[in-house]
């Protein structure tokens, strides 16, 4: 079972105990009403097996090939393509492309594709009138998360980055001190909330890479939406990113952070502390009595956080995952290093790929096809230096001596066949 199914039997299980109704449970698993009684019952019925998706592990007889999806895309960008008011709409491009090419497409089948390419956009509306966006009715539906970096420790130490999390509903918040915005330090302060309170619906971040990534030209062609190391993490789990446009949009997390630029930044200063190991320390006993103090209760008291399922390893999840092409020599290379795997058979699996994990200590493990594989790192021999043996080298060229031919005047003032130039005389 993947995440998503395992995160379903667990919200089925509390169904099962009466904890929650069918109607939460469509919202924690993001479903319609209709669905989750055809989940209910399909659980009833088989149990967790019956969460499994039928059609897992084949293929849609109605999906295009992807040589023909790129196909179309080149016909519309070369023939039918071009700016607003300019370019043909999905209809009347799918219209030509059956008169005119030979090409049998659903209007909506390439809407869908000429959107991912970013061919074709939606028409614009007026947006309505700004106003304040009321509070998620539920703990755990929205988490807004952001880095702050400030000098907290006032000249005494590093600059440096807050981490923080804020719930949407109740305010309650988490966090930790980091030297930068990086992964690993928004990985440790997601895994500290999900043993803490269980896993969020959703998480409201800004633009930046770590959490959302912008997608290449070969991505927009093949209509991929790129997924960053954190995003990764994040969809195993069944949490929802949405990338905020604007400062203002995440306002709840940014106040967050004016409140602890000033109550944190003077409570270190009593305590004199003056790096990030001891205001790690510090933060946990000042956010418990930060939340008892400013956490609100929310407009419905269901929490819809989901306990870690039975089963799951974090350590699965919260982890760096790159594959890599093996060799024929099984050896890898992974970020400037190369690493030999040991021999499996006679035969390298040719071309076949590895995925190589990393965790935020340092540990590394390589696995193909989900069975780890032992490995040790390269280390190749060093370059013989070269000798004089074998080594040509470029004669000086020497200087042509005074009494030389080509020095006389007679030699320099006769043409190509020999007879003297003419002279000019003055």
């Amino acid at each position: 079972m993947n995440v998503r199914e395992l995160k379903r039997q667990e919200v089925m299980s509390r169904v099962k105990r009466k904890e929650i109704g069918l109607a939460d449970a469509a919202a924690l698993m993001d479903v319609s009403y209709r669905q989750a009684k055809r989940i209910w019952r399909r659980y009833r019925q088989s149990g967790a097996k019956g969460l499994v998706h039928a059609s897992v592990g084949r293929s849609s007889s109605r999906s295009k090939p992807a040589e023909f999806r790129r196909k179309v895309l080149a016909r519309i960008q070369e023939k039918y393509g071009g700016p607003v008011g300019v370019r043909f709409g999905p209809t009347l491009a799918a219209e030509h492309l059956a008169a005119e090419d030979k090409l049998e497409v659903h209007p909506e089948t390439l809407r869908r594709w000429m959107l991912a390419a970013k061919l074709w956009s939606r028409a614009r509306k007026r947006a309505p009138h700004r106003k304040r966006r009321e509070r998620r009715a539920h703990f755990g539906e929205l988490v807004q998360f952001d880095g702050s970096p400030h000098d907290w420790f006032e000249g005494r130490g590093e600059k440096c980055f807050l981490m923080n999390m804020v719930d949407d509903a109740t305010s309650r918040s988490g966090g930790i001190f980091s030297e930068q915005e990086s992964i690993w330090a928004a990985v440790e302060v997601l895994r500290d909330w999900v043993t803490r309170y269980g896993i969020p619906q959703a998480l409201y971040t800004d633009g930046k890479n770590v959490y959302v990534q912008e997608p290449t030209v070969k991505q927009q062609l093949r209509g991929e939406l790129p997924v960053t190391q954190f995003g990764r993490m994040c969809q195993k789990l069944g949490i929802r990113i949405i990338a905020a446009n604007s400062p203002q949009a995440k306002g709840r997390v940014e106040r967050n952070h004016a409140t602890h630029q000033d109550r944190l930044i003077k409570k270190m200063r009593l305590k004199r502390i003056s790096s990030i190991a001891a205001g790690n320390q510090f933060l946990p006993p000042y956010l418990a009595e930060h939340n008892r103090r400013f956490t609100t209760a929310p407009a419905s008291a269901k929490d819809y956080h989901t306990p870690v399922p039975k089963g799951l390893d974090l350590d699965s999840i919260f982890r760096l995952e790159e594959e890599r092409i093996l060799g024929n020599e099984w050896v890898i290379s992974y970020h400037s290093r190369r690493w030999q795997i040991t021999r499996q058979s006679r035969h390298a699996p040719a071309r076949s790929k590895v995925t190589v994990c990393e965790w935020a200590d340092g540990r590394l493990r390589i696995y193909y096809r989900e069975r780890e594989m032992a490995w040790e790192e390269f280390s190749p021999v060093a370059p013989v230096p070269p000798t004089r043996l074998g080594v040509r080298r470029l004669k000086k060229k020497s200087p042509v001596s005074k009494t030389h031919p080509w020095k006389a005047l007679e030699y320099r003032t006769m043409n190509p066949r020999g007879k003297e130039r003419s002279r000019k005389t003055e």
